[in-house]
């Protein structure tokens, strides 16, 4: 019987393999829907793991957890200085780093920071950590070697962003793999951010009035404007310190300006309360207890303060939305094609009819009939089942690869138990509905089929 069944399907190969790339496309979708949003919230909350407390400025909350733990560039606004020095010397923190953005190499955003976030992302996994302003540490994913200079973009190049003429880095160090949109960045010290943006933070010896050394370059010596004409520019898209670069102070010269970055890193300009702002800080508190109570105390006037994965659970219930949208277009679409195939199905078994009077006829029993038809029948459908699970499998895997290569973000595609029992549903719905025409084929008389 197998072998009648395998000859049938391959004198008409064309319409089964038709049949079989139908119910696969249908069945991928929905295999590809359900498991890219599972890799999109299982990347998401991995990559939110490691920031425990986010504070920034009054704003939208979704904006300030996308921008400092997804390093998306917006124009946020900034925390003013005492803010990073009271949580850096409140006992219940065990670390409060800022994160400073707007500036780029390439698409890799220049992200200034503190060495307390390359050990909380993990640590290094080859080199070392900030020691000169000009040190900097790179995510995994990032194409530079150890000993690697480069100079800063303020803002995306695509975007009309200028080179920093007076900065300089180095790459003395890369990070561990996180997963995180992080193994994109290259991290250096904060106060290599200020000088570079003109905000550096006052030192002993220094005066409110004193602006950093300048040294005029071949075609990027603008002048500010007169006191009374300084008007602060609509933030650009870079956001962060790009919005704060958007202000010029009377008497400085626009940028880019040279800065002195062989100096160490002073731990100690954090601490100042009339530090230059951040656009947002990273805390790690001691306990549990702790992080409740902080952000409690900075979910006030002049400051917000957020759990990212209390913020994800919010984006997870728009995606669930979305995800149920697209659930029911593709079931629709499956519902359809199924429909249609099960309608040129038995039309197929119809015109079989004088095969099947013939079988009947050289003394085939009714139930072997029955058993060819369902085989054959359950065996397209079938197939093409299993290969959807494979196609969706698939492209939910590239668009992941791809999703997450754009953005710094590992989306993990994984299959669990629920999923074999949605394909084990699956095939006995397809067992249950292929009875129908295998039933016409056993009523069929073989003389009657024999005569038309």
């Amino acid at each position: 019987m197998l072998g009648f069944i395998w000859a049938d399907l391959r004198r008409h190969w064309a319409g089964v393999l038709a049949v079989i790339l139908l119910i696969a496309l249908a069945t991928a979708l929905g295999v590809a829907v359900t498991l890219g949003e599972r890799a999109i919230r299982l990347g998401s909350a991995r990559a939110a793991a490691a920031f425990d407390l986010v504070v920034g400025a009054p704003g939208s909350e979704t904006q300030l957890v996308l921008s400092s733990v997804f390093l998306q560039p917006a124009p946020l606004p900034l925390l003013p200085g005492r803010t990073l020095a009271a949580l850096r010397a409140d006992p219940r923190v065990a670390y409060a780093a800022p994160v400073g953005f707007g500036d780029f190499v390439g698409d890799d955003p220049v992200v200034g920071t503190t060495g307390d976030v390359v050990a909380g992302l993990g640590g290094l996994a080859e080199g070392r950590g900030f020691e000169r302003l000009r040190d900097a540490v790179v995510g995994s994913a990032v194409a530079r070697p150890i000993g690697a200079h480069f100079k800063p973009l303020h803002g995306r190049l695509s975007e009309g962003g200028h080179v920093h003429a007076g900065i300089a880095y180095q790459v003395v160090g890369r990070m561990k793999p996180t997963g995180t949109a992080w193994d994109k960045a290259i991290l250096v010290p904060i106060e290599a951010v200020w000088r570079a943006h003109g905000h550096a933070p006052h030192e002993d010896g220094e005066h409110e009035g004193e602006a950093e050394p300048h040294t005029e370059e071949a075609g990027h010596a603008d002048e500010a404007p007169p006191a009374d004409e300084a008007k602060p520019a609509a933030a650009p898209a870079g956001g962060g310190f790009a919005a704060m670069a958007a202000y010029v102070e009377p008497g400085e010269r626009a940028l880019p300006r040279a800065v002195d970055l062989d100096r160490p890193v002073d731990p100690q300009a954090l601490d100042r309360a009339d530090a230059p702002g951040v656009p947002a800080i990273v805390v790690k508190p001691r306990s549990i207890a702790d992080a409740y109570k902080l952000r409690q105390d900075y979910r006030r006037e002049g400051s917000l303060a957020v759990f990212p994965a209390e913020v994800l659970t919010r984006l997870y219930g728009t995606l669930g939305d979305a995800r149920t949208v697209l659930s029911a277009i593709s079931a629709g679409a499956q519902a359809l094609v199924g429909g249609a195939i099960l309608f040129v199905v038995i039309v197929h078994v119809l015109q079989r009819r004088r095969q099947i009077g013939a079988l009947r006829a050289f003394g085939a029993p009714r139930s072997a009939v029955f058993a060819i038809v369902w085989a054959e029948i359950f065996a397209m459908v079938g197939a093409g089942i299993l290969g959807g699970f494979a196609v969706g499998y698939g492209a939910a895997r590239l668009l992941a690869r791809i999703a997450g290569g754009a953005g710094g973000i590992t989306l993990p595609v994984e299959l669990k138990p629920s999923d074999a029992a949605t394909l084990g549903w699956l095939l006995l719905i397809v067992g249950l509905v292929t009875l129908i025409p295998a039933a016409l084929a056993y009523r069929q008389s073989p003389a009657e089929a024999l005569r038309s």
